[in-house]
């Protein structure tokens, strides 16, 4: 009797991916690999650990001319197609480049772009971040406006809202702190 032998189904290409935080200076951005199979869910949490965020909010990608995201079972917000199931590389469609929408109310609008695809054994994990300049703002700072007023605050002991912005935010604030390593220690307990 002849055995069949199934050989393991390679690893899929890895998508590399810049993510910046628009409308923000000095600019805060990301570099970080991930399967291009990976679900727009599952990617929803990469961006979330490699940009800084909690997911505290709702989010949406908009992506080739669609909208995905979890739609509300209540019909509540915005029309959106589900982003469990729909894998990066399908969705894109062949664009290169797509947004990403985090917290509706401070508007924190990130454009991302697959800069090249690389193969699965290029990378010592998945995901993995490869670089990034400067800290994510805290949530619910109020949006760039917050952010700027914010950063005025904590940079200055002598600023009025100083001691209750430090008070708020729990500690110091260092804009310009960004620990890729840290991100990826953080990865390592992603399933992707």
């Amino acid at each position: 009797m002849v055995k069949t032998v199934r050989l393991p189904k390679p690893a899929p290409d890895l998508l590399l991916l810049h993510i910046e935080l628009k409308w923000i200076t000095p600019k805060i951005w990301r570099r970080f690999a991930v399967p291009e199979n990976i679900t727009l869910g599952k990617l929803h949490h990469v961006i979330q650990v490699v940009m800084g965020w909690s997911d505290s909010h709702l989010h949406e990608f908009e992506i080739a001319g669609e909208n995905y995201g979890m739609p509300d079972p209540d019909g509540w917000g915005p029309t959106v197609n589900p982003e469990s199931r729909k894998t990066l590389i399908k969705a894109l469609s062949g664009k290169r480049t797509f947004n990403y929408l985090y917290d509706f109310g401070d508007s924190w609008h990130h454009s991302i772009k697959v800069e090249k695809t690389l193969p699965a054994v290029a990378c010592p994990q998945v995901p993995y971040c490869i670089d990034g300049a400067n800290a994510c703002p805290p949530e619910d700072v109020g949006g760039g406006p917050g952010y700027e007023e914010f950063l005025e605050a904590m940079g200055n002991p002598d600023h009025p809202e100083h001691d209750a912005m430090v008070e708020w935010h729990g500690d110091v604030f260092d804009p310009a702190t960004f620990e890729c390593e840290r991100v990826n220690q953080w990865f390592k307990r992603i399933k992707v």
